[in-house]
Order: structure tokens, then C-alpha cells, then sequence
């Protein structure tokens, strides 16, 4: 027999692909790459698309089944990402979904990982150098690193989500809340309510004060559905609010939340830090006297149930903005930037323009500035940068700016939504996301005087406005109550 028809390294001379990258049979029947070069090549189409690599090397039946599920799969992952997006939202917000979340991820990629090494295996040539076999090692660990990062990304979020989750919202059965609804469940979230009412707090703690002020105060009231929303903003000095009838709070304060001393005590963003402070434990159990007191205070003004709050923290709201990448807002005139008036001028102004885009520090002050200017106008600032938040939370920056937002969520809310209402909650979230948008402003005028509030008049004008937001098939009408849309307070108006 000549040199030419001998077996090498044990291998038949058969090529399976003739050519430099050639597959070859081994005397034991064992397909294998004619080369290390083929041999990595199979290797990385097995991170691509698992499976191609043993059906390559012959072993058919179990490319083919690996290939099916790695179908199956990326179809149904394809599914869900399109057509079934609000039900992803609701798992994405339950502890136990985010925690098998983190063990399919986990399984998933070990899965993988075993199929890459073991298509490495089959595909290796049997007579590699020391330092090839090395540098095909070392091949594989860096492809399975490369293979791990969208897996340690998603489980990265599912465990920041968590986190989120389990320090912002409480089940139900673990926290205590006497004026929020107390017959709801994940099943029947609204309880036969055509609308749910939040309160949305902006509170002002910080270092060098002592408690925390309330100085913004907005009752959402949410077609549950249509998703259409109502703006309720009270203004902070509002006095003499009533507690709704048959609460502990109104036989304390039959004529309104008023008494002796400083009239600033008893004004409207007072109630929070003085109710708890005067009558600590009044109301019951409850996680935050203050908000409850105030979610009380509200419904009183307003005349409508408030069901539930959620407290931002101002200051640290620029956090949050922040992790989103900023807002972008009309700013129609000067706003100061700090600054007491009559103590101190403020160290700058944003000025005034179309689209303009504020960071967090920025975006605060538009919130906050009022040297010169009055309650009423900031009112309005502040429900046009609610509108540009919802605005920004598209899609791609909510996953790009995921873990950052997060993080600042976690350090500025307080809420006493519970839990299991997450689901229900964004549903309604999606909703909001594409409805109307109006709001209420009481501002001093022939009607209102927040020193002397006419609180049947407000009443009457909450029952108008709710009326024309067009849901449960009330009819839209034309009405001489302070309405307005968010344009109308955000729509760039050029400085003469």
C-alpha cells in the first residue's frame, strides 16, 4: 500500500467537502472539520443558529430537534415582543413571573452554552497542536461570553425590576392604608368604578427642612375605560378644606381644616406634616398618616373619592429626569432659577423658546421657579411637565435607560398602590399613553378665591369636567368651567 492510500491520524481519506475546509470520517465513523479553521467556523453557527452544526456533522435527528425548539422559541419570543405586548407589561410587573424570568434566562443560556461547546466537541479535529487546542478553548469561552451578554442584560433588568418593585409597591396584606379601596383584588381592580382617582404628591423634604412640604398637588382621576385623564391641580394655599363626611378628620374639623395661629398651618399643603403631627394615629393604621390625611383633604375638595397617591420626592427628581435623558417643554416665559422673593434674586433664568430641551436641574426649577410669578402659572408648568414625561417614556428609552430609571424610582416614590394591581395598573398606563389629556385650573377669579373657597362652585365645576371627558358615554359639551387641554397651557406663546 503506498503512502498516498494510508490512513492519517486514524482518519479515512474520504472527504465529506472537498477543499481546505473540508469535513472528514474518522476509522471509528466520527464526523469531524478537516481543519481547526472549519472547526470554529462550526462552532460560531452553532451561537447563530443552534443546531446547523450537528446536522452538519451527521447527527441529524439532534441538529433537527435543536433546530425545532431554537424555532419554536425565537417565533414565540417574536409573538410576544408584537402582538401580545400589554400582556408581557403585566408579567413584567409580578415578582413571581420576573423570578422565572431570571430562571429561564439562566437556563436558557446554559442550554446554549452546552450546545456551542458540544458542536466545538464534535466538530474538533483530533490531532491539534497544544497551543491550538488552547487557542480553540479559548475561542469557545470568549464565544459563550459574547453569547452571555443579552442573557446578563435581561437578567439584570428582571432583577432591578424586582427590586423596584419590592420597595415601592406593597401587597395589600402587607401594608396598611385606611383611605385607600378596601374591597379590590387583581380580578376586579376597580371594583365597579368607572374611574380611579390618584393623587399625585410632590413632596419637598430635603436636608434643611424639617418634614416635608406638599407645595405640588394634582388628583389624576383616570377613565378606567378609555384611559382618557382629568388634571385636577389645587393650588397649595387652598383653606378651610373640608374632610368628607363621616371621616374622624371632619368631626375634628366641622368647618374646614382651620384653627388658631399662623393661617400658613392651615392651608391646603399644611395638612400633610400637621394632621400626624396634631393627631397622631387618628386615622388607623397607616404607612403615611400624612398622605392619607391629604388624600382625605383632597377628596373633600374636590368632592370625589381619591383612591390612591403616589409621593415624588422634588428632590430627587432630578434623578429621575436624568435617567430619562431629559424633557423637552415650551417655556414661555423667563423661569426663575431659585431665588426668595423679597430675600434673595435668583441665580438665573431658563429662558423662554419652543422644544426646549431641560436636564434634571433644569426640568426641577421649571417645576419649582416662582420668584415673580404665581402659584397658579407653576400649576400649569407642572402639568405640562407631567405631560412631557409621558411623552418621553417611549419604548426605546425606557429599555435603553431601564436600570437608571429604576434606580432614581426607587429613591423619590412613595405609593400605597398595592401590588397585585400592578397588572391592572398597566393596562391602564397603555391607555393613558394614546388618550386625552385635560386639565383644571383654579385660579383666583370672580368665582375663586383660595382664602375664601367657594367649594360647591368647585364641585360643580369637577362634576363638568368630568362629564366632557366623553367616557361611560357621556356626551363632549361645550362648558364655561376653567378646562383646559394640555396644549393650552404648554403651547409655545412667543414674548412680545
Amino acid at each position: 500500500m503506498s503512502g498516498a492510500d494510508q490512513p492519517i491520524a486514524g482518519r479515512d481519506s474520504a472527504d465529506l467537502m472537498g477543499g481546505r475546509h473540508r469535513l472528514v470520517i474518522e476509522q471509528s465513523g466520527r464526523r469531524s472539520a478537516g481543519s481547526l479553521l472549519a472547526a470554529l467556523g462550526l462552532t460560531a453557527s452553532a451561537a447563530v443558529l443552534p443546531g446547523a452544526a450537528f446536522v452538519l456533522l451527521g447527527r441529524r435527528r439532534l441538529g433537527i430537534a435543536v433546530l425545532a425548539a431554537y424555532a419554536v422559541g425565537l417565533v414565540a419570543l417574536v409573538y410576544v415582543l408584537l402582538r401580545q405586548r400589554p400582556g408581557l407589561l403585566r408579567l413584567l410587573v409580578q415578582s413571581s413571573w420576573l423570578t422565572a424570568t431570571i430562571v429561564g434566562l439562566v437556563v436558557a443560556f446554559v442550554l446554549l452554552a452546552l450546545v456551542i461547546g458540544l458542536s466545538h466537541y464534535m466538530a474538533r479535529p483530533r490531532n491539534l497542536g497544544r497551543w491550538e487546542g488552547l487557542s480553540a478553548t479559548l475561542f469557545v469561552l470568549v464565544l459563550c461570553a459574547v453569547v452571555a451578554v443579552p442573557f446578563a442584560v435581561g437578567i439584570r433588568y428582571a432583577v432591578a425590576q424586582q427590586a423596584f418593585l419590592s420597595e415601592v409597591f406593597v401587597p395589600a396584606a402587607q401594608s396598611h392604608s385606611p383611605t385607600r379601596p378596601q374591597h379590590v383584588t387583581a380580578a376586579d381592580p376597580w371594583h365597579g368604578a368607572d374611574r380611579v382617582n390618584v393623587l399625585l404628591i410632590g413632596g419637598d423634604a430635603g436636608p434643611q427642612r424639617v418634614g416635608t412640604r406638599t407645595d405640588s398637588m394634582i388628583v389624576a382621576s383616570v377613565d378606567v375605560h378609555t384611559g382618557d385623564v382629568v388634571l385636577f391641580g389645587l393650588p397649595r394655599n387652598l383653606e378651610k378644606v373640608p374632610f368628607p363626611k363621616g371621616t374622624r378628620l371632619h368631626r375634628l374639623y366641622p368647618h374646614g381644616f382651620t384653627g388658631p395661629g399662623d393661617p400658613l398651618e392651615w392651608m391646603l399643603n399644611a395638612v400633610y406634616p400637621n394632621v400626624p403631627a396634631l393627631h397622631p394615629g387618628v386615622l388607623g393604621k397607616s404607612d403615611n398618616e400624612g398622605a392619607d390625611a391629604l388624600k382625605l383633604a383632597a377628596s373633600g375638595a374636590l368632592h370625589i373619592p381619591i383612591d390612591y397617591y403616589v409621593l415624588v420626592n422634588l428632590s430627587g427628581f432630578v434623578q429621575l429626569v436624568d435617567a430619562m435623558g431629559g424633557v423637552t417643554v415650551n417655556v414661555n416665559e423667563p423661569i426663575p432659577i431659585g431665588g426668595i422673593t423679597g430675600v434673595r434674586a435668583p441665580e438665573g433664568y431658563l429662558q423662554p423658546g419652543p422644544n426646549k430641551h431641560l436636564d434634571g436641574y433644569r426640568a426641577l426649577w421649571f417645576a419649582r421657579g416662582r420668584y415673580g410669578l404665581d402659584d397658579y402659572d407653576r400649576m400649569r408648568r407642572q402639568r405640562c411637565l407631567m405631560s412631557a414625561i409621558i411623552d418621553r417614556a417611549d419604548p426605546m428609552t425606557l429599555l435603553t435607560r431601564y436600570t437608571r430609571i429604576l434606580d432614581a424610582g426607587r429613591q423619590i416614590l412613595q405609593t400605597d398602590i398595592p401590588s397585585e394591581l400592578l397588572p391592572a395598573f398597566v393596562d391602564l398606563a397603555l391607555k393613558v399613553k394614546d388618550a386625552k389629556i385635560r386639565s383644571l385650573v383654579f385660579a383666583p377669579s370672580a368665582h375663586f378665591n383660595p382664602a375664601e373657597p367657594d367649594f360647591r362652585w368647585i364641585h360643580h365645576q369637577v362634576r363638568k369636567a368630568l362629564r366632557g371627558t366623553g367616557g361611560n358615554g357621556h356626551k363632549h359639551h361645550r362648558s364655561r368651567s376653567p378646562l383646559q387641554s394640555p396644549a393650552g397651557a404648554c403651547a409655545y406663546r412667543p414674548v412680545q
